[in-house]
């Protein structure tokens, strides 16, 4: 396995010598052959209607568990490209560019559909001076969609390259984001009827062509809910309160953490969603937070959440001896986990991304990141997450916006890579 990643540390592509699939004499010779150069000149010809589509599919809202709408649209415009597509029992958009053969080993290239965020009417998302897109989901990940339909319409109406497009899957997945626990991911990985025959997953996320995410960061969510007897502001002032205990408990586990000496492994915790009571002159009868923690290490994962449950406990007991009357409980709920892992070492993905990079002068580096990477990487698969082109910031803001200046580039470069999976996964001669 890959030792630990130092984030801050850039790497140089263009001093290596990378593994090429028998059948590529070389990047050059690829970005050069018949069919792979007429999709790669179809990126830079067709920015307007990469533009639209970007769009149109990001006015359609697709909040976590609401993505129905979406992939309703996505697979009507992979069918009318001349794909197969479905939407799966998880909710999932899957497409085909005709059968694969029984048993033929997959190469799954995807993109999540939901945003944290929705627009609330289509004109929340427009178009800025420069040609600069703004609203929910237009960086996370309207670029991914978009590049799955560019994709999709490049090889539908460009010359064939010669490569075993049998085996290749596209995939516009559910519940990436909060929540969505990976649920889309999980699907397609573990029951789907492509499950057992995946050879290799290519995440397109957010548009950055300066990382290659291959370790996933584990994740752990809970949500803690607090009750008590509830009661007047004024009359029943000194009753246990579950929102008193729940700020000392959140109080105390941030100073707790921020006192400790800086890990060898990064780690975070955010308290994200806290809600309780009914006015403000009554005491509440319960009040709730919901956490994310997350830890490189499984260990450290493990200890950032039983620390979670002993200062909860500590807070409830200092709540209950301070309270003239009533007592609090509280319940410390799992609602959701990530699991983690790491690309294998000389996992063929990881050079072929850098030879690509290298061919194309991007400068990039590896990451660690919760991505829907984590559930195929966790099960041993090889699997990257990269952006698909353009700028972007602000994501899971309302300010997200997005820029496609660059977008080709990325484009390119997720399809040469494409190109490498899907010819490594053909039979030898």
């Amino acid at each position: 396995m890959l030792g630990p990643i130092d984030l801050a540390r850039k790497r140089n592509p263009a001093a290596k010598t990378h593994a090429l699939p028998p059948a590529v004499e070389s990047l050059e010779w690829l970005a050069n052959s018949p069919g792979v150069r007429e999709v790669l000149r179809f990126f830079a010809r067709e920015r307007r209607w990469i533009d639209e589509q970007h769009l149109t599919l990001c006015r359609i809202a697709a909040p976590t568990f609401q993505e129905q709408k979406r992939a309703e649209w996505m697979a009507a415009q992979f069918n009318a490209l001349g794909w197969e597509a479905k939407i799966d029992r998880a909710g999932n958009v899957t497409a085909q560019l005709g059968p694969a053969e029984k048993n033929t080993p997959l190469v799954a290239v995807t993109a999540h559909l939901d945003t944290v965020l929705a627009p609330r009417t289509p004109e929340d998302i427009r178009v800025e001076a420069r040609d600069r897109f703004c609203g929910p989901g237009v960086a996370d990940n309207g670029t991914g969609l978009t590049a799955l339909l560019a994709i999709a319409k490049a090889l539908a109406t460009e010359p064939k390259p010669q490569l075993p497009l049998g085996n290749l899957l596209l995939v516009a997945n559910v519940g990436e984001e909060g929540e969505g626990n990976l649920s889309g991911m999980r699907f397609l990985c573990r029951q789907s009827p492509f499950a057992s025959r995946l050879r290799a997953v290519l995440v397109l996320d957010g548009p950055s062509t300066n990382h290659i995410t291959v370790e996933a960061l584990a994740c752990r969510r809970f949500e803690i809910t607090v009750t008590g007897p509830g009661g007047h502001s004024w009359s029943d002032h000194g009753a246990a309160n579950p929102i008193h205990a729940l700020a000392r408990a959140i109080t105390w586990y941030a100073d707790t953490r921020l006192e400790e000496p800086p890990r060898q492994r990064p780690s975070s915790w955010n308290f994200g969603v806290i809600e309780g009571g009914s006015t403000v002159n009554a005491i509440p009868a319960s009040a709730r937070v919901k956490v994310d923690l997350r830890a490189e290490a499984a260990r450290d994962l493990d200890e950032l959440s039983e620390s979670l449950a002993a200062i909860l406990e500590r807070a409830l007991r200092a709540e209950n001896e301070r309270a003239v009357s009533g007592r609090v409980t509280g319940r410390l709920k799992e609602t959701g986990a990530r699991p983690g892992g790491r690309l294998a070492e000389g996992s063929p993905i990881c050079g072929f991304v850098e030879a690509v990079d290298a061919h194309l002068g991007i400068k990039s580096h590896l990451d660690c990141a919760s991505t829907d990477a984590n559930i195929p990487l966790s099960m041993g698969l090889q699997a990257i997450s990269i952006g698909a082109g353009g700028q972007g910031g602000g994501a899971h803001t309302v300010n997200e916006w997005y820029s496609p200046e660059g977008r080709d580039l990325g484009l390119r470069r997720a399809f040469l890579l494409m190109c490498l999976l899907l010819a490594d996964s053909a039979p030898a001669a």
